[in-house]
């Protein structure tokens, strides 16, 4: 036999095992009963700009987009051009209209613009160019073009630190002040110049789960895997984290999960130092600070940020020669806007027409 005729003998030998393995496992799984069946089916979720229908919802106000080059920002804006202007930007995994009640309590005192970033609710998807950098260097070209004035800027959580992005890199003049909504100061950086940082941060295991399960654009998808996966995944007491039901929330569908990449992997922070940039501040800045604390089990830090933080953070815009007002609010949770919106709009309100 020649070896030709040798190795096709054996490639149709392991072809007729392979095949009688195969009929064989079928045959044993049809005589299962279901519950004794070790296979998982994965339904996959998709959503994002490419998927509307899927994704998106009507809201209480009009939307509208401008292109900006690289992206498309999308954003909505109320009340009159005679009032001073408004800046919302929201936090990570929160498009504009989580905003929405806030700004009917502003309109009258305010011209709101509320916008969603890159990467979340119908603005564009930039694979692999989430950072703090092109976050605010996207929000100059939609102040320049869009509101084309001096504006104040409010930014909750990640929003907070485009908001002090904004006070350090802005052109002159562009930004009037900032407001911090418990913003991620330090925390979310991987190494930060003061305290604890992304690995030993509350959200940073979401962020883990969410780049797992859901991936990047939700190319993964994994809905029901991520609910299933969390207790193995998660602290205990960050067990409730995750929603019930057969789909997300309407706020993580319009998100790109490559965000939460982005941030666990320190690339989101990469090249923008928080120590330097708080050192560059030039406008004041109002940070209020919400429900925080230190795990004592684990020593994660529960919370945006801690007490020696800000208190540092304070210390380096001061130096800048900039104001640093404060207010601790340790009974609400990290998004003021929506948890007590009253509140939240009283303290805007208070702060925009002190310092406009």
């Amino acid at each position: 036999m020649s070896v030709a005729q040798t190795y096709n003998a054996l490639l149709a030998a392991a072809s007729s095992l392979l095949t009688a393995r195969i009929a064989f496992e079928l045959e044993s799984c049809r005589h299962q009963a279901p519950y004794e069946r070790n296979i998982t089916v994965m339904s996959r979720r998709y959503y994002g700009p490419d998927f509307p229908k899927e994704t998106y919802i009507a809201h209480a106000y009009p939307e509208s987009t401008v292109d900006l080059g690289e992206v498309v920002l999308n954003y909505a804006v109320t009340g009159s051009e005679s009032s001073p202007a408004l800046l919302l930007v929201p936090g990570l995994a929160e498009s504009w209209w989580g905003y929405e009640a806030a700004m009917k309590l502003l309109e009258a005192d305010l011209q709101i613009y509320a916008v969603d970033v890159r990467g979340q609710g119908r603005s564009s998807r930039t694979p692999g160019r989430y950072t703090l950098d092109n976050w605010g260097n996207d929000l100059v070209r939609f102040i320049e073009r869009v509101i084309k004035r001096p504006t104040l800027v409010a930014g909750q959580s990640l929003g907070g630190l485009m908001a002090a992005w904004l006070s350090a890199y802005a052109p002159p003049g562009l930004v009037r002040a900032v407001y911090l909504e418990d913003a991620t100061l330090f925390t979310s950086e991987l190494v930060p110049a003061y305290g604890t940082g992304m690995r030993q941060f509350a959200p940073g295991y979401l962020f883990n789960l969410f780049m797992t399960y859901l991936g990047d654009q939700w190319r993964v998808g994994d809905w029901k895997g991520m609910q299933s996966n969390a207790p193995s995944m998660l602290p205990a007491w960050m067990q409730g984290r995750i929603p019930a039901g057969d789909e997300p929330p309407q706020s993580l569908k319009e998100f790109d999960p490559e965000h939460a990449r982005a941030m666990f992997t320190g690339t989101a922070m990469a090249g923008c130092s928080h120590k330097l940039m708080l050192q560059s501040a030039k406008t004041s800045m109002l940070f209020t600070h919400h429900a925080r604390g230190i795990d004592p089990e684990t020593g994660i830090v529960r919370g945006a940020t801690t007490d020696s933080q800000v208190s540092y953070a304070r210390q380096l815009v001061e130096k800048a020669g900039q104001r640093f007002d404060y207010l601790s609010l340790p009974e609400k949770g990290h998004i003021l806007h929506q948890e007590d919106t009253p509140l939240y709009a009283s303290i805007l309100k208070d702060w925009a027409l002190h310092v406009a």
